[in-house]
């Protein structure tokens, strides 16, 4: 029980801190691309069993030459850093990420309060799409049942421009196959007003901050050429932004 009431207070107050101030973070900076939002219709599903599936996306449209001088593993470990600095300050600094070899531990100010523990990134890449994965292991936000089921993944994919000069690529992050603590019973109503709609909308702002193409460093830096990385596995195609106006119509 206490477990459950320090999750509900860590909840509330990353709510109150993103409403405050985080959204300030995106008005700061140059833009060099532009940011659409593109969530899938049905962006966050349950299954009866718990699980829960969440896709949040974005199209950023820049010159070529941008996209050209971004595209390689090594910005692909930065845009990775990228979107746990976007959590910390967006947080206004209430959850951080601690690295290790082996984990990512998303914490409440410090441990041992963990909030998730990833296991280490995978990256995929090749010519036309990158991935970057986080196997999700335990965590106060992770039911029991759901330890070692689920992962966090950013997904950048190359798609067709119609304006000269420019390029388009679509971003996707996914949680998939996560099992909330919170989303059990009567709880699931209190895990959608909650702990879900945080993500939406603090993901929402990480996509739209692309923008600026402002990538963190890396903390690892394991990887130098395309070559280094294992292709992504055969995958269906994205749909054309047409496609996707016409389904959300």
């Amino acid at each position: 029980m206490g477990a459950v009431i320090a999750v509900i207070a860590a909840l509330a107050g990353l709510a109150f801190a993103w409403f405050a101030g985080g959204r300030r973070l995106l008005d700061k900076g140059r833009q060099i691309a532009t940011a659409r939002i593109v969530d899938p219709p049905e962006h966050t599903t349950m299954r009866a069993d718990g699980s829960v599936r969440s896709v949040q996306a974005a199209d950023l449209t820049m010159a070529e030459d941008d996209l050209e001088s971004i595209w390689s593993p090594t910005h692909l470990e930065r845009l990775a850093r990228t979107y746990w600095r976007f959590l910390t300050r967006a947080t206004l600094g209430l959850m951080r990420v601690k690295y290790s070899e082996e984990s990512r531990q998303v914490v409440l100010l410090a441990r041992p309060f963990a909030l998730l523990t990833f296991r280490a990134p995978e990256y995929r890449m090749n010519a036309d799409r990158g991935i970057v994965r986080w196997r999700i292991e335990r965590g106060v936000l992770v039911s029991r049942a759901g330890r070692d089921q689920g992962y966090l993944e950013i997904d950048v994919q190359r798609c067709s421009c119609e304006e000269p000069g420019r390029a388009r690529v679509h971003v996707e992050v996914e949680v998939a196959n996560f099992y909330p603590s919170l989303a059990s019973g009567i709880a699931t109503w209190f895990y959608a007003s909650t702990q879900s709609r945080i993500h939406v909308i603090v993901t929402h702002g990480f996509l739209r901050s692309l923008a600026r193409l402002d990538l963190a460093e890396s903390r690892v830096g394991r990887f130098a050429a395309v070559e280094d990385v294992p292709d992504p596995e055969p995958d269906r195609p994205l749909p054309s932004s047409a496609e996707r106006e016409r389904d959300a119509a």
